[in-house]
């Protein structure tokens, strides 16, 4: 009987021929499904936060914003870029990956040890000692992820969506139970200590039995230059990025102490986490989606302006409407003891305007292959950052968030657009046309809001939040209906809706 190598085996994981055939089904049920799965994702991050703000304190979270910037910046090098890498790449072999797997396992490793030795000076830096038990703690989690890290790529790769969401679920449910019963039992600050670690465990282990590809040794015959090249620029821009997204929770623990941190980060985390679910799991198609498309400049054009459409008319109204009714979601959703947040909350919901539009401008860096310009934008970009959170910082976090975002959405942003616009195929006035229904729509459902908010008073926030969310639905959707590109918005998102449901019965029958 003939022998048949692992390599063989696993053949199917490395080609991508037969995704070109139905590549929109697979987009559209991919992307159907991640929505979906989403939707039970924000529900659990929504219990999280909500059951666990009530266990836990500010200062309790805050213990753990100043480790995690910290050791954040540390974990970028487990990865290196090498999990898009094999998304992006046209052609890919067994051995290729089994190299990457290796590299990521080693980055892993020296990401631990280099936590574990840092950890008493990120104590001595916020003269906290209770730090360095919890960077230790956190360190062990990054050898656990870094065995999933090549599994995971390999299902994106193959557009396997529903194994990866499945998967997801799975592991955070598992994770938030941890920390609910070790918060219950008074464990403090170590049940968000307890909680990424459990889920990591959780997940790598259901990606080694979804995606059953497994490595072999590494071997320098097998040439992974170019992808390392790719995994370089893109960490490159993942560090610079990173350090201007932290030096604000740095900074602001570090000045202002562990209370103001952990009121700030949780307004951060907060207004991020449903614009989260709208973005990770269109990212997760989108981007290998586009990857294949690149031979073909107008489809690759107009499949990103479909998506981008999309995102904008989802985001710009959620997130006026938060900045709209801050004081009423802090109060519902965290207690009284996080009213302080409420402010911060609203600030940063103006450079959240434009974060979600922003984020989808690294799908066409990494797709088209222009990590070279995703790292020149990252210098410009950080730079700006930075010196907008250091020049908030005499005013605390309030300060912090409000020079932060008004830079991010008169300063940052059309920087951003103009230099991705520049070349490749999607330009910048394409963004803006884009965006610019959604964008005056949901301005005038936020008007509407406010106006109502100032001459009506509502017996209980959450009457207050359902009026106002339903005024803010169809205020939108009027507007939309009026404008003529609106419109054509509007059909489009019909149509892919029937689209769905078409395809759901056919799976069906």
């Amino acid at each position: 009987m003939k022998n048949i190598s692992s390599s063989d085996k696993n053949i199917k994981y490395f080609r991508t021929e037969h995704l070109k055939a139905d590549l929109k089904g697979r987009s559209v049920r991919g992307g159907t499904f991640t929505m979906i799965a989403q939707i039970f994702k924000f529900s659990l991050n929504l219990v999280s936060n909500t059951v666990l703000a009530r266990l836990l304190t500010p200062q309790d979270y805050g213990l753990i914003g100043m480790v995690t910037a910290v050791t954040g910046f540390v974990l970028l090098f487990k990865d290196l870029g090498l999990s898009m890498a094999t998304v992006q790449k046209e052609e890919i072999n067994h051995q290729q990956v089994s190299n990457l797997f290796w590299i990521n396992v080693a980055l892993g490793l020296v990401t631990a040890i280099v936590t574990i030795a840092i950890a008493p000076a990120i104590a001595g830096f916020y003269n906290e000692p209770r730090l360095i038990g919890i960077s230790i703690a956190l360190a062990t989690g990054f050898i656990i992820g870094s065995l999933g890290v090549q599994h995971s790529a390999l299902l994106n790769r193959q557009m396997e969506f529903k194994a990866l969401v499945i998967n997801d679920l799975l592991s955070i449910v598992t994770g938030l139970a941890a920390a609910i019963v070790a918060a219950w039992y008074g464990l403090s600050y170590w049940a968000l200590v307890i909680m990424p670690l459990v889920t990591g465990l959780a997940s790598t282990t259901g990606l080694w039995m979804v995606c059953r590809w497994r490595p072999g040794f590494p071997s320098g015959k097998s040439d992974t230059r170019s992808m390392l090249a790719f995994g370089r620029n893109l960490t490159s821009f993942s560090i610079m990025n990173y350090f201007s997204r932290n030096l604000d929770n740095v900074l602001i623990g570090r000045v202002w102490g562990a209370q103001q941190l952990g009121v700030y980060a949780k307004a951060y985390q907060l207004l991020l986490l449903p614009l989260q679910q709208i973005n990770s799991p269109i990212a997760a198609v989108a981007v290998p989606t586009l990857s294949r498309l690149t031979d073909s400049p107008e489809r690759y054009r107009q499949t990103y302006l479909r998506v981008l459409e999309k995102i904008s008319m989802l985001t710009s109204p959620l997130v006026l409407f938060m900045i709209a009714t801050s004081d009423w979601l802090i109060w519902v959703l965290l207690g009284n003891q996080w009213s302080e947040a409420s402010n911060i909350f609203s600030i940063l919901g103006i450079v959240a305007l434009t974060q979600p539009v922003a984020n989808t401008t690294g799908w066409i860096f990494i797709t088209q292959n222009r990590t070279n310009h995703m790292v020149q934008w990252g210098a410009i970009g950080s730079t700006l950052s930075v010196i907008s959170i250091i020049a908030g910082l005499p005013w605390g976090a309030t300060g912090v968030a409000a020079s932060y975002s008004i830079s991010g959405l008169l300063i940052r942003t059309p920087i951003l657009f103009w230099f991705v616009g520049r070349a490749g195929f999607v330009r910048t006035r394409d963004i803006y046309r884009t965006m610019a229904p959604s964008s005056f729509a949901s301005l005038c459902a936020f008007l509407v809001i406010v106006a109502v908010r100032r001459y009506i008073s509502f017996p209980h926030p959450v009457i207050g939040l359902l009026i106002t969310l339903s005024i803010n639905i169809g205020i939108t959707l009027l507007i939309l209906a009026v404008l003529p590109a609106g419109r054509k918005a509007l059909q489009d998102f019909k149509d892919l809706i029937l689209l769905i449901l078409k395809r759901k019965r056919q799976n069906i029958q």
